[in-house]
Order: structure tokens, then sequence, then C-alpha cells
């Protein structure tokens, strides 16, 4: 059975809540301000802001002092009394606290070096790996640093006991304040594993097509092949695109001329174009004439296609074309081009 708390501990709950949700408040009204007019704004004015976004930040970590009863200014007092003395009474905290740092930054980089070996070897689910330990690291990430911070107030002789008690309470409050994150995070969870996508492969989401480099407790970041770089809230990808799924498909349209011989181009590129699979090991299965897909007003339009390895199709693409140029050029078949036919009226 949980121990009552006192009203006295309920207040400094109740009042460290509002300082805490106060400070999320105002980061995400700056970070909003800043993504506004960062573009507009002058070194030295973004300099302020975050200047102003790290005292405000002072400020609050201080008044949470002061609301658990940390001695604020008898601590400042010792130190300005006897300087010596003020630090070798807390050089065993300053010890402590140092130890505690070193330990967890010791286990956050055994966990990014083992973690980040993970999916190196090319394997049937290399990506999901992938993905599973970039997920897994933001999770390391984040716990280490709400322990760090936990074990270096009670070392200062902070009581965070009756803050970890009312941490029910205050995840409710902050949950009510934070839907959109609360929904973010819960969509990453979701992406990863029910295997959306992975990392490294390349999707389409909220108009923007790119590879997933990473997957996070809350964004998804995206880069396309200019190298922009699209970070996209987990919550927002509501429908995508994965074209890293299955095998691509090469499709090529071209068209001749109506006075050619339709089955004497199909003879020659049913011969000719299959020998391209053995010069691009990207074709994984022999490149076939489709047929005839429209009859235009001045072309017969012919159809090509080739499976590919995965997002390969865009080079054999190329290829293709280019081939297929070659061999109506080498046999003087002609393609199909736009005419106007001019009646002369007696």
């Amino acid at each position: 059975m949980l121990p009552t708390l006192t009203a006295s501990v309920q207040l400094n709950i109740v009042y460290t809540i509002l300082v805490i949700v106060g400070v999320i408040v105002f980061w995400i009204i700056e970070k909003l301000l800043v993504k506004k007019y960062e573009e507009n704004m002058n070194k030295f004015l973004l300099l302020i802001v975050y200047f102003v976004l790290f005292s405000v930040l002072i400020v609050a970590f201080g008044g949470i002092l002061v609301i658990w009863n940390f001695d604020l200014s008898t601590y400042f007092k010792e130190m300005s009394l006897d300087t010596l003395t003020f630090i070798e009474s807390s050089i065993g905290h300053i010890i402590s606290s140092l130890v505690v740092i070193f330990i967890l930054l010791f286990i956050l980089k055994v966990a990014k070096t083992s973690l980040n070996r993970v999916g190196l070897k090319s394997s049937a689910n290399q990506r999901r790996k992938r993905t599973i330990a970039k997920l897994t690291l933001s999770t390391i990430r984040y716990l280490l640093s709400i322990l760090s911070i936990l074990i270096i107030l009670a070392i200062w002789g902070v009581n965070v006991v009756p803050a970890l008690a009312g941490l029910g309470i205050a995840g409710l409050v902050i949950g009510l304040g934070a839907q959109k994150f609360i929904n973010d995070l819960i969509s990453g969870f979701f992406i990863v594993f029910e295997h959306h996508y992975d990392v490294g492969d390349t999707i389409e989401a909220g108009g923007f097509r790119g590879e997933v480099t990473e997957i996070g407790l809350k964004t998804t970041k995206l880069k396309n092949f200019k190298g922009e770089v699209k970070i996209i809230a987990n919550g927002d990808v509501t429908t995508l695109i994965n074209h890293s799924k299955l095998p691509s498909l090469a499709l090529v349209e071209f068209g001749i001329a109506y006075s050619e011989d339709l089955q004497k181009v199909f003879n020659i590129l049913n011969e000719e174009l299959p020998k391209l699979q053995s010069q691009m090991p990207e074709i994984i299965e022999t490149p076939s004439v489709t047929g005839v897909v429209e009859l235009s007003g001045s072309s017969i339009n012919i159809r090509v296609t080739a499976k590919t390895l995965n997002l390969q199709h865009f080079g054999v693409e190329r290829a293709l074309r280019k081939r297929i140029k070659e061999l109506l050029d080498d046999n003087h078949i002609k393609f199909g081009l736009p005419q106007v036919v001019v009646h002369k009226t007696e």
C-alpha cells in the first residue's frame, strides 16, 4: 500500500508540475517563433532568444530546488564565507556527480557502439535490425538522461522521493497538455513493430519522397536525392507509399511510324534487348516487349518492360531507351513524328 502524501508534499508536487508545464509551453513557443522567423532573424537576435531560453531554464531549475526546500541562500552563503571549507565539504558531492556522469556516459557509449554494429552484415532482416537498433538507442539516451538528473539531485541533497511519488500525477497533467507528443510516440512504436518502413527504405509521405535515414521516438528523417532532409512527426505519417518492399519495374514507351513493319520491330527488340541482362546485374527478369499500347495520330506506341532490383529501374530505363534508339537506327526504322496533312483545293 502506497504511503499517503502530506498536504505540503502534494502542494510541492503541484507547484513543480506548474513550473515544468510553464517551461514546456515557453519552449514550444520559442521553437515555433524561431522556426517561423529563423531565415529573417539576424544572429544577434537569435543569440538573445537562446540566452532568454537558457535563463528561463536556470530560473525554473532554481525554483524547483526552492520548492523542495533546498536552501540555495545558505548554500551560496557558505560558498562566499569560506570557499575552501565549502569546496572541502562539497568535494564528495562533486566527485560522486562526476562518477555518475562518467558511468552513465560509459553505458551510453557501450550501448551506442553495440547497437551501431547491429545490421551491418547483409541479411534478410538487415534494415529491420537497423531500425530497431536506432529506436532502442534513442530510448536509452532519454532514460539515461532522466536517471542522471535524478541521481545527481539526490547526491546534492535534493529530496527526489516525493517527486518520484508524484510522477504519476505529473505524467497525467503533462500528457493532457502534450497529446500530440504522446500521439507521435505511440505512432513511432506502431511504425516500427508493424514494419511499415525501416531505416534505408525509400518512402513517400507528406508529399516528400526520400530515403529513411532515422526513425526516432517522435520523428522520422527523410533525405531525397538532392540531399534535402525533411523531418516528419510520426503522428503525421497517416498515409505513405513504401517503394522498397518489392522489386521495381522499368517501363519504356516509344512510337514508330505507321509505315514500319511492326512484327520486324518486335523480332529485333526480342532478340537484342535480353542481352542487356548480362550487362546490367540490376535487371532480374529479361526485358520483354509488352506490345502495342496506343495507336496515336502520328505513331504506333510500343511498351517495353523489365523487372529490376528495388529502386534500380531509373538507370535501367535510361539504358533501355539508349539501346532501343541504337537498334532502330541500325535497322533504319523510323520513329513516329507529328504530321500535318494539308489538302489543296482546286
